[in-house]
């Protein structure tokens, strides 16, 4: 890949995200399908705050699985409805993962109006696609003046958080991914993703992290200050299980005031207000904002505490980002393997190259982490998951430190590999192939709760 289609790469699956993403999904859609009625059915008015309207959400498995239970931005309450009665109420699709951005107490008290009366309705969707949301929004034509069609529209967002491939209105297709793709059009409907290239390897990461000029990566700089922002908000409240401030606030007792502890506690931190709700964006990574601050928050931290300069810690970003980014392409948006263990690896890799490693280092840290913590279950989004990355986090400063010590888990052992592409595809197979079963299970056990 040419250093621009690298750097599109990272700006394509390095973007803020309002809450997590998988209702943020739902949000986007049902926005879409409301914006549509707005613009076709000019005798609808001001239906969003005023009229009675429905919401039928059709989703896939795993968006729903990580939807049951995680707190959705300014409103105290979890799951999907509350997130796809937003959506309807405030949501501007043109903002993508910061769909909920115009939040005020007015929306949200509106959102709950409807989640309360039941006019929001969420089922599991039958399909292939494990990231899936097809969002119905139907008004009630009698609450409606002088509205000339049945003002109902749909909108389907499909593989990426954020792309929508399918419109229509009053039962008439408006747009769907052949038709953009045939026009060109630019954004979240763009090709399908299985028609875009894809060459990448971990040498190729390694040379554009060193190599690329700083004023053209200098973007990603933008990850700190989000997730920095974030981690400090986690620590001022008492968000989810409060993972973070337990960490930070034990230094003595038990974590000490070392690297790894203050990395944990920084980085649980910036997970434990984002899985509770809070209303500041993170910077996310292949569409996950858990995974986005994991892979980011260990390397920013370090360079915090050891004062690295800017360029340094751009190159680091980038890196781990990058590399995090290379295994999720072969893990899938959503699967039964935990984000954090993707995202934990990069982070790792950032540690490397900032503690001066090289690039059998940085591979070595990759093997490291695929022997140790592959296989760490995703049981859907929640406040919990700030003590899953914290153990990531203490699992990658693990590897980064055997692997600067010229430690690295042999070929020999488990599903490690010599070539570390090998090791990764190893990685994807398991997560995407070899636990979908687990997958069902731990959703299944999620609904019979």
């Amino acid at each position: 890949m040419t250093q621009a289609e690298i750097i599109g790469l990272i700006k394509q699956e390095v973007k803020p995200a309002l809450g997590c993403t998988e209702p943020i999904a739902v949000a986007l859609a049902v926005a879409k399908a409301a914006e549509i009625i707005s613009e076709n059915c000019p005798g609808c008015g001001p239906w969003r705050m005023q009229s009675d309207f429905k919401l039928d959400v059709a989703v896939s498995g795993n968006i729903l699985k990580n939807g049951m239970g995680v707190g959705i931005p300014g409103t105290g309450m979890v799951g999907l409805p509350v997130a796809a009665a937003l959506g309807a109420v405030c949501g501007d699709s043109s903002l993508g993962l910061e769909v909920l951005k115009g939040l005020t107490p007015e929306a949200v008290a509106r959102a709950k109006e409807l989640v309360a009366k039941g006019f929001v309705h969420i089922s599991v969707a039958d399909t292939e696609h494990l990231l899936y949301v097809k969002a119905t929004v139907t008004v009630d034509d009698h609450t409606v003046a002088s509205a000339e069609v049945d003002p109902h529209a749909y909108a389907v967002v499909e593989d990426d958080h954020d792309r929508i491939v399918e419109t229509s209105f009053a039962d008439k297709i408006l747009m769907s991914s052949e038709s953009a793709a045939a026009l060109g059009v630019a954004g979240s409907s763009a090709a399908p993703k299985e028609e875009q290239a894809y060459d990448l390897t971990v040498r190729q990461i390694w040379d554009f992290a060193h190599e690329a000029p700083y004023e053209d990566i200098a973007f990603i700089l933008e990850d700190r200050t989000l997730n920095l922002a974030l981690a400090q908000e986690g620590l001022r409240g008492n968000y989810g299980l409060q993972v973070g401030k337990a960490i930070r606030e034990n230094q003595k007792e038990v974590f000490g005031d070392d690297f790894m502890s203050y990395a944990m506690g920084m980085t649980a931190a910036a997970s434990d207000a984002r899985m509770a709700g809070s209303t500041l964006p993170a910077m996310s990574n292949s569409g996950s904002g858990n995974q986005g601050i994991t892979v980011s928050m260990p390397v920013i931290t370090y360079a915090l505490k050891y004062k690295v300069n800017d360029e340094k810690l751009a190159r680091a970003l980038i890196l781990s980002n990058l590399v995090a980014i290379h295994i999720k392409h072969y893990l899938g948006k959503l699967s039964a393997l935990c984000g954090c263990v993707v995202a934990s690896t990069g982070s790792a890799c950032g540690i490397v190259y900032l503690e001066g490693g090289g690039y059998e280092q940085v591979c070595a840290a990759i093997k490291n982490m695929a022997g140790n913590i592959t296989g760490m279950v995703c049981d859907g989004a929640k406040v919990g998951c700030a003590m899953k990355v914290a153990s990531g986090v203490s699992c990658a400063v693990q590897s980064a430190v055997l692997a600067l010590r010229g430690t690295c888990i042999p070929s020999t052992d488990g599903i490690i590999e010599d070539d570390v592409e090998k090791t990764i595809r190893n990685i994807g197979t398991i997560g995407s192939a070899g636990m979908k079963a687990t997958d069902r299970m731990i959703l299944d056990i999620m609904l019979c709760k």
